[in-house]
């Protein structure tokens, strides 16, 4: 899965600490801790029809990620929606736009790791693209990766940080293999996510997908379960195994910036009838629905 460049997008105006620049011009310091040692946390958000789906709960985990991290100033909720709006309004921007939004610690006064160098509060970068859904709705194709996904007593997941190596290694090979994506285990062997999306799978009518050990708490994959409970489809949060993941009837992942996709082929062997079923396409409905009547407007 290789994304095309969008003509829509070449005028760009971007939004770097307030500053609304073109994107040929968007730039930040090479002092600045994001470019000195990825020091940054970001969100991935959706708008739709002018609101943005989840938005607060994106915003609480960009919050809560900065937090974690120590950083020494966060912006409120309502200045990040303000300049959010600011940089929508300068795009002309109303739908099917992806939006991502990055902290960083800030411009130090010299290189170097120690936050103590960082005295001029944090940069906050807004990038708002025209961008559908980024995964082919009729299924894509996964390859199990080398690299592992490392849990709490490396890296906490649910800092959302800026640091993505270990997913860029896997997609390396996800490219090399001719896939779309590739499936991540964690330390144990268990299955975590994909390099940029949660996992899930249908056996019979049950949805299983794995704990968030080695994994985000992603915003997508919470909608699911919320949709699971809404309307009465039985899923389990548990460790699964690669077996289980070939025997699956049904296998699909969910992001934000592709929403819900299913997976006809992991390591060359077929899903279930190797087509989207049944069920993955009937979440697939009641998420476009729940988008349509929920969000937050910003426009």
């Amino acid at each position: 899965m290789l994304q095309k460049f969008n003509d829509l997008n070449k005028d760009l105006i971007v939004n770097i600490n307030g500053k609304l620049v073109h994107r040929d011009q968007a730039g930040v310091s090479p002092f600045d801790s994001v470019v000195q040692g990825g020091d940054a946390v970001w969100e991935g958000l959706r708008l739709y029809k002018g609101r943005i789906f989840r938005l607060y709960m994106h915003l609480d985990r960009l919050a809560d990620s900065a937090r974690a991290l120590a950083f020494a100033e966060i912006p409120t909720h309502e200045h990040i929606v303000s300049e959010i709006r600011k940089t929508l309004e300068a795009n002309q921007m109303t739908d099917s736009v992806h939006l991502r939004l990055t902290l960083t610690r800030g411009v130090k006064y010299t290189s170097g790791m120690d936050p103590r160098l960082n005295t001029k509060g944090p940069t906050l970068i807004i990038l708002a693209e025209h961008k559908a859904p980024v995964y082919d709705k009729t299924g894509i194709k996964l390859i199990t990766s080398t690299f592992r996904r490392p849990t709490g007593e490396v890296l906490d997941p649910r800092i959302h940080h800026n640091n993505l190596l270990n997913s860029i290694l896997a997609k390396i090979q996800a490219n090399a293999a001719g896939a779309d994506d590739a499936l991540m285990l964690d330390s144990r062997g268990f299955i975590a996510e994909t390099n940029a999306t949660h996992v899930f799978f249908v056996r019979g009518k049950e949805i299983m997908t794995p704990f968030t050990h080695a994994c985000p708490e992603g915003i997508t994959r919470g909608a699911v379960l919320d949709l699971c409970a809404q309307h009465r489809i039985p899923y389990e949060i548990r460790d699964i195994s690669i077996a289980e993941a070939y025997r699956a009837d049904e296998m699909f992942c969910t992001g934000t910036m592709g929403e819900i996709a299913p997976v006809l082929e992991l390591d060359g062997r077929k899903i279930g009838t190797g087509n989207s079923g049944p069920v993955t396409l009937d979440l697939c409905d009641l998420f476009k629905r729940m988008v349509e009547r929920e969000g937050d407007k910003v426009l």
